[in-house]
């Protein structure tokens, strides 16, 4: 990993300062302050602005437009949701999880249509998502991920199990047995789609303030360092951030996801490898794994495996785990065997945020007028703007399909203190760890498995 850049690929790609973005240094009014310039505060400021313009609606960010996750992640925009269709059908019941199956893959289209209405230049690529099978445990895995789907009742199309020769159409990836694809994900550049968010609702009248980190929120308040905002309505959409807010301490994990990139790929290296479609591609292991094809030919791949650190504290020096950067590149070359030898080119991670019950969730508490959506467990890219969507609906009080869906309003418990949640997330992570081994080399289904899965629900 000799001369790797240690930020993200795609900070190369855009300028993440712009003149009239200042520090928020004396009190003032709005009727919306919304916390946290990612995907989740800029898509609901993009659709107030829809629904009500003569809002007054200000965005804060502790460091940057893009700073966090939205800048930072493996640009994938899928119609994955957090928690599984089984569990949100225990939970809710089998009709309200049909529903928020629906609302996710539709939301792969709104956003598909807000990038072509404002003429959106981000890398948009509708190609779906390929997901390997590399030995016997995982070919079961991916079967019986295709049964589930299919004794749901979701749609056929949705999710097919493809033979070895069928994820060679696909690509090349080494040792698929078997493996699965799905229409339901595209893939972009998060830094551009973020920026251009940005601009735009800066263009219609919202105020952004960088550098401007909220110390606190109460009812109609948020205190900073060096001022206060007064506002009907708050937003907390700080997603893996929200730790660094005291009261929100144990609301959510900051779990590191790491990635790296390669150089431009040769045309003769891809007609090796693939990916003609650009399609997203994993595999079956447990320890997740995501990777995909840029507009500029290279290869961003990523994963977890980084610890999680005392106090959900959250430092730039985290963003860089050697170990981990290294398994990386080597799991990649496992995969694409045309890559080994490709310079790696960028190197950098970034914290996500998980619940205690792996449940997202987005809603409006009536009686303080505090918002929050958030604990996307990494599948914020497009679940955020159905975020937006939804926090839009619910602060101008229109009634509709989305505001009842099962997410809205659900309350997760808060992680347990320290010591016992750095125990048990970095128990978990090293469970995960061995069980892959186990399944690779004994070519049977681990145990922990089965243990992690009832872990996060499942």
């Amino acid at each position: 990993m000799n001369e790797t850049v240690p930020r993200p690929l795609w900070s190369d790609t855009v300028s993440f300062h712009f003149p009239g973005r200042t520090k928020l240094e004396q009190d003032i009014e709005a009727d919306v302050a919304i916390i946290g310039a990612g995907f989740t505060g800029l898509w609901t400021a993009y659709y107030l602005q829809q629904r009500a313009p003569e809002l007054k609606i200000v965005v804060l960010d502790a460091n940057h437009v893009g700073f966090g996750a939205s800048g930072r992640n493996g640009g994938w925009c899928s119609a994955l949701f957090p928690a599984s269709f089984s569990k949100l059908a225990k939970s809710f019941g089998a009709g309200q999880a049909h529903r928020m199956y629906t609302a996710m893959v539709e939301n792969i289209a709104e956003i598909t249509r807000v990038i072509d209405s404002e003429k959106i230049d981000c890398d948009w690529t509708h190609g779906g998502t390929l997901v390997a099978a590399r030995n016997g445990v995982q070919v079961a895995r991916a079967r019986a991920e295709v049964a589930e789907h299919l004794e749901h009742g979701l749609p056929v199309d949705d999710l097919q199990l493809l033979s070895a020769a069928e994820v060679a159409k696909r690509a090349q990836i080494a040792d698929a047995l078997a493996g699965t694809y799905t229409p339901n994900c595209a893939v972009l550049n998060p830094a551009k789609l973020v920026q251009e968010l940005a601009k735009i609702v800066e263009q219609r009248g919202v105020r952004i303030y960088e550098n401007s980190a909220a110390r606190s929120i109460s009812k109609n308040r948020v205190r900073t360092q060096e001022a206060v905002i007064s506002a009907k309505y708050i937003v907390r959409a700080t997603e893996g951030y929200s730790p660094t807010i005291a009261q929100f301490r144990r609301a959510v994990v900051p779990v590191y996801s790491l990635m790296i990139a390669t150089e431009p790929l040769p045309e003769s290296t891809w007609q090796e490898i693939g990916l003609t479609n650009r399609e997203t591609f994993s595999d079956f292991r447990n320890l997740v794994i995501y990777g995909q094809r840029t507009a500029d030919n290279r290869i961003a791949f990523g994963g977890r495996g980084a610890p999680y650190h005392f106090g959900s504290t959250i430092r730039p020096e985290y963003d860089l785990v050697s170990a981990v950067h290294g398994l990386l590149e080597q799991t990649l070359s496992e995969l694409f065997p045309a890559v080994a030898g490709a310079k790696i080119t960028h190197a950098w991670g970034g914290a996500l945020g998980i619940a205690r019950d792996w449940m997202a969730s987005c809603g409006l508490d009536k009686q303080t007028g505090i918002a929050w959506a958030g604990g996307y467990v990494g599948d914020g890219v497009s679940t955020s703007n159905l975020a937006g969507r939804t926090l839009a609906d619910l602060i101008t009080a229109q009634g509709s399909e989305i505001t009842t869906l099962p997410w809205v309003n659900h309350l997760s418990r808060n992680w347990e203190p320290e010591p016992l949640r750095w125990l048990g997330i970095n128990g978990a992570l090293t469970a995960v760890r061995h069980a892959d081994n186990v399944e690779s080399k004994k070519q049977r289904t681990s145990k922990l498995s089965a243990i992690l899965g009832r872990m996060i629900g499942e």
